[in-house]
């Protein structure tokens, strides 16, 4: 117990450091790849949000899910990667090989689609190498670029505003 609340209050260091250093540019061009970042707990519906992104003019392929999920033991079959609190060491180490690979891929734009405040979720955003950061949550607005305030179960309303962003910025 005491020792986890020291690992947390060094990642939540290392984590603000990151956001402090971070330069935030949005490549020009359309977005053609996409990473997605979910809170498995408040949102799992993997197909749905696969179709929104084919409606808006992103192919199958080029989009990549990851979730975050709170127990090693509440894992599905059905998904792509997860990682948990377990997967970060001291001072952000990072001990997830699929989780590190989500993060250094270059994605024209990562949709962070979760509401809720997590530091590892949080975290995952401020390191990704994505151009773009896209998110439905206020909390923290450093880690975004555009943010869609929504709850996450209004994938609708999240299709319709997302369309019409990306329309106005020329991305899609």
């Amino acid at each position: 117990m005491f020792l986890k609340r020291f690992k947390e209050k060094s990642n939540l260091k290392y984590f603000n450091n990151v956001l402090n250093d971070i330069e935030r540019h949005v490549p020009p061009g359309k977005i053609e790849s996409l990473g997605i970042l979910l809170n498995y707990s408040e949102f799992n519906r993997y197909d749905q949000l696969r179709a929104v992104m084919k409606s808006i003019g992103i192919k199958d392929n080029k989009v990549r899910f990851i979730a975050f999920i709170e127990d090693e033991k509440d894992r599905p079959n059905s998904w792509d990667d997860f990682f948990s609190p377990n997967d970060f060491g001291w001072k952000g180490k990072i001990k997830n090989v699929q989780l590190e690979d989500f993060i250094d891929t270059p994605f024209d734009a990562l949709i962070c689609y979760y509401k809720s405040i997590s530091l590892e979720l949080d975290f995952v955003t401020a390191l990704s190498k994505a151009g773009l950061k896209i998110g439905i949550s206020n909390h923290d607005p450093r880690l975004f670029d555009l943010i869609i305030d929504l709850e996450p179960r209004y994938l609708n309303v999240f299709q319709k505003e997302i369309d019409k962003y990306l329309k106005v910025l020329n991305k899609i």
